[in-house]
């Protein structure tokens, strides 16, 4: 039943396979130390994934994430940030719950996104963040 609901989430139909297997990664991990030069500087739109190893909804999230970037490899960084590990840029954003989903454009937050949403409703806000 919940793995019905998570390819939900996914925007995929239920009988679907949601393997992402033999897919490398394009998700970058970025630390407080990175975080200006990978994100705020970056010539392209970023979508930035708040999580904790610790938090469900994030476990939930992180393979969207995960196809997000494969999707959008060439037109939006994706990046991940460990508030467990890296609470600078968390603090200083105002995030008070993860996840926390965050569109940069040109240094600056276009869109913010909290907790679990679906794949379809991601696509429209990064679909956005490229106009």
């Amino acid at each position: 039943m919940a793995s019905k609901w998570l390819k939900s989430l996914k925007g995929e139909k239920a009988e679907e396979s949601s393997s992402s297997e033999g897919k490398k990664s394009s998700v970058v991990h970025v630390s407080d130390a990175d975080f200006q030069k990978v994100v705020l500087e970056a010539s392209t739109a970023v979508l930035v994934d708040f999580w904790a190893p610790w938090c469900g909804p994030c476990r939930m999230v992180g393979p969207i994430v995960e196809e997000l970037a494969s999707d959008y490899k060439d037109k939006i960084l994706v990046a991940k940030v460990n508030t467990d590990e890296n609470t600078r840029h968390a603090t200083q954003l105002g995030i008070r719950g993860i996840p926390t989903l965050i569109v940069f454009k040109d240094g600056r937050e276009i869109d913010r996104i909290v907790g679990v949403t679906p794949k379809r409703e991601l696509e429209k806000k990064l679909d956005a963040a490229l106009v």
